[in-house]
């Protein structure tokens, strides 16, 4: 009798935690359909963040809503117009990356989140903050090519920096080019560990080396 109940309540606990997961699939599956509609505006990336967030706080030990708040959020920064606001954004960007990487330590795609995020810093005055963020930037990219050498999106974000680096300051079209043909290539072999995993980058990659021809 007694292996009976404790076979009915792990049963009860498998039967729970799969539902849970079907919950957390589907919230996921839902906020992905919904993020490249809402690079229509800052406003729309930073409602998507919340939601984001909001998973992140139920599940508690999964890394990628954590992942994507922060995605959502450092692209409203790269897209809001006030330059004033740009420092706050790009510091709850911050923390929610913070958060999923303590889930997920030594990370490529967190460090790519990272490496955007000091770029975000950077924007809001390039010539004052190069020292401090473009280096941040730079290493990150680094980590993450390291971290996972088969990752294309450490190779867009070098080409796209590189792209809209003057070329006085070592950038422009022929530096960009040859990291944009590297990630488009590591873009055809690459395979998410998932259905929720990052796959973003390939369209602009594609789009800026069309540019650089």
């Amino acid at each position: 009798m007694k292996k009976l109940t404790v076979l009915f309540f792990s049963f009860c606990i498998t039967v729970a935690a799969f539902a849970q997961s079907e919950k957390y699939v589907a919230a996921m599956k839902k906020n992905l359909a919904a993020v490249d509609s809402s690079f229509r505006s800052p406003a729309a990336l930073l409602t998507l963040a919340n939601s984001f967030e909001r998973i992140a706080t139920t599940e508690k030990t999964e890394w990628l809503p954590f992942y994507y708040a922060a995605f959502c959020q450092v692209n409203a920064g790269f897209m809001e117009q006030d330059k004033t606001k740009v420092d706050a954004i790009a510091d709850k960007a911050n923390e929610l990356i913070a958060q999923a990487d303590a889930l997920s330590p030594n990370n490529s795609e967190i460090s790519c989140i990272k490496s955007l995020i000091a770029s975000c810093y950077l924007m809001v005055n390039p010539m004052q903050r190069w020292t401090e963020y473009g280096q941040e930037s730079l290493s990150n990219m680094e980590d993450a090519q390291k971290l996972d050498p088969s990752n294309p999106r450490p190779y867009y974000l070098r080409g796209q920096s590189l792209k809209y680096t003057p070329e006085q300051f070592g950038g422009g079209c022929k530096m960009a080019k040859p990291h944009l043909q590297k990630a488009i290539e590591k873009y055809d072999a690459f395979k998410p560990a998932s259905e929720l995993h990052p796959t973003w980058g390939r369209m602009q990659a594609e789009f800026m080396l069309a540019e650089c021809k």
